[in-house]
């Protein structure tokens, strides 16, 4: 996993909703986009769902593998989703 503070990453995230839904994003500046969620400021499906939680997070080199990525965990089924929060250090 690449290093969270490397501004040149971009970053696959799963957050966990206060209703236990689960929540996949990109986002270059993690932190700055985890503080949008909660703040009601992020995207329209953690609006209601808030506080959420970060569960997983996935360095990547670009742009479009972060793209990749997501679209890939966004594909996953539930129960996978929880396989790889669980198999994720961070």
């Amino acid at each position: 996993m690449t290093q969270r503070n490397d501004p040149q990453s971009w970053y696959v995230y799963i957050l966990q909703c206060s209703d236990r839904s689960l929540y996949t994003g990109i986002a270059k500046d993690l932190e700055k986009r985890v503080a949008q969620h909660n703040s009601g400021t992020g995207a329209k499906y953690t609006r209601g769902r808030t506080p959420v939680e970060l569960v997983f997070v996935e360095g990547m080199r670009c742009h479009g593998d972060a793209l990749r990525r997501e679209c890939q965990i966004k594909r996953m089924s539930l129960a996978q989703k929880r396989k790889i929060i669980e198999a994720a250090t961070f």
